[in-house]
């Protein structure tokens, strides 16, 4: 509610404003409340050209566009100081208003000559200007975002740079405000050591509508539902929660230092409010209110087979028949990444060698064609005993990453009914995501104290999936992505960057970046 008080004080600020400024410019003041002309009425009276009228039409250029008018109303009525062109930059709402009650006269621009300024006020004017309109894109329209890895291969690629769109579900308002601007979580070159926020604020969660939900098969960028407690030797690498399965609580809270790969890295244990958590980006596959199997790979909604994504990747055996070949080279080739190749299963058995690398389907077909290779076979992994490092980690679920559930993706407002038996699958849910005390007692389960066999979600959640399905941190280990966890979704793949060949990919520039 206080969202939308706050919205709507912004507009009607602005409104009152630009009413006041226009009747101090001999304009008829209601022209103010009438939407376009009162922009076409600003312009004019800021004596800028036609060209404004197309900036005030392209979707964020034009919020550039609309805080410049603000600074640009400023001037004619002769304020020119650093500290009252910031001010207008940063509260609209209320400098327009000001503006307009106040005692200042207004000056035609065209009749008066430029007002001139110092170089390093010229700058420190782009600056502020920059970072203000910067702030607001980048949380209410669209963000900019780097594949690190090959969790979404052959689909997208790791050096891929994305534009996602944060208005296609709605944006959501910012939960930690207090931070420094243009940085996620850490400050850059503190070997993420350095927090860029403080928690001394805490807002609800809060979204605005958007252009649409959450589709399926939608590549989605959402905040990591397992990062609330992380261990910055290895930030979302390894899962703060997997290692306490592996260490044991108090040998993970007690490491001042961890062993990354080959060296020793400076540990702290950190807790991250939802919007700080680390960006991930997967694709969707299970919807609020549906159930999800996953059979030899292939992936079933409410008992109904869907396509897997035309690009997505499984690992295969490669069994070359000749030795002393360039096996890196070969594989490359055929789209094997460098990490994944370094990465790969290697085993030499009866003269042949064989390395255990992900594969799409035409690119094992096409392996399977050349005279040196003896077999091409996909891995199927059964579900023939309790795998704890799947969600949710616990005995009594015999699943594994090709053979997996079926689980049930809670909707809000539904009824959960929960057993002790299910329990596990919902008590993430129900304890973090949505503040609740769960204890169970015996064969009887509370919440807040209150005992209960049932439990009604305030949040709608979701199933992602990578489409390198045998290399993907996804649903699979950490469960449930809860919807105040949704940043937005991935449009475009505006450049890419071939690491491995030190390259760009032409192919890839300005593609649709959800393309199944």
């Amino acid at each position: 509610m206080i969202y939308d008080i706050l919205l709507i004080l912004y507009i009607v600020g602005c409104i009152i404003g630009l009413w006041f400024v226009f009747k101090k410019a001999g304009v008829e003041p209601w022209k103010a409340i009438i939407p376009i002309y009162n922009i076409v009425v600003w312009i004019k009276i800021c004596g800028k050209n036609w060209k404004w009228y197309i900036y005030f039409l392209v979707p964020a250029i034009n919020i550039f566009t609309f805080l410049l008018m603000v600074v640009e109303t400023a001037k004619v009525f002769h304020r020119y100081s650093f500290w009252e062109q910031t001010l207008s930059v940063i509260v609209p709402w209320f400098y327009l208003p000001f503006l307009g009650l106040n005692k200042w006269e207004y000056h035609d621009p065209t009749q008066e000559p430029p007002h001139k300024v110092s170089e390093l006020r010229d700058w420190l004017d782009a600056i502020v200007f920059a970072i203000v309109a910067a702030v607001i894109i980048r949380g209410m329209v669209l963000e900019f975002y780097k594949i690190p890895s090959s969790s979404m291969e052959k689909t997208l690629l790791t050096g891929d740079y994305l534009m996602v769109s944060k208005i296609a579900y709605g944006p959501r308002m910012a939960m930690t405000p207090l931070s420094l601007p243009l940085m996620h979580n850490v400050v850059p070159l503190t070997g993420g050591q350095v927090e860029s926020y403080v928690k001394w604020i805490q807002r609800p969660y809060h979204r605005y509508p958007g252009l649409g939900k959450v589709k399926r098969f939608d590549a989605v960028v959402f905040n990591y539902p397992d990062g609330d407690t992380v261990c910055t030797a290895w930030n979302s690498n390894r899962s703060y929660h997997d290692l306490v399965r592996e260490m044991g609580r108090e040998n993970v809270l007690n490491a001042d230092q961890m062993f990354v790969k080959d060296h020793m890295v400076k540990n702290k244990i950190r807790v991250r409010p939802v919007d700080k958590r680390e960006n991930f980006i997967k694709r969707c596959i299970g919807l609020p209110g549906e159930e999800i199997q996953i059979i030899d790979q292939m992936i079933y909604v409410n008992g109904k087979k869907i396509p897997n994504p035309r690009e997505s990747q499984i690992t295969h055996a490669v069994n070359f028949t000749m030795q002393g070949l360039n096996y890196h080279k070969i594989l490359d080739e055929e789209g094997v990444s460098n990490e994944d190749f370094e990465n790969a299963v290697y085993a030499l058995y009866n003269g042949a060698e064989t390395y255990e690398v992900p594969l799409t389907d035409l690119k094992a077909e096409e392996l399977r064609t050349r005279d040196f290779v003896g077999s091409v076979d996909k891995i199927v992994y059964p579900a023939d005993e309790p795998n704890l490092n799947l969600f949710p980690h616990t005995e009594g679920y015999c699943w594994s990453v090709d053979n997996y559930g079926p689980i049930h993706i809670p909707a809000k407002g539904e009824t959960l009914h929960l057993t002790i038996e299910n329990l596990p699958l919902y008590t993430r849910l129900i304890e973090v995501f949505e503040g609740n005390q769960l204890e169970v007692k015996g064969d009887k389960i509370f919440i807040n104290g209150e005992e209960t066999t049932t439990y009604v979600p305030k949040m709608d959640y979701y199933w992602m999936m990578g489409d390198n399905r045998h290399n993907s941190a996804d649903s699979r280990f950490w469960g449930f992505v809860p919807e105040n966890h949704i940043v937005g979704k991935a449009r475009l793949v505006l450049f890419s960057w071939d690491k491995d060949h030190h390259r760009p990919r032409w192919n890839r520039f300005f593609t649709n970046a959800s393309k199944f």
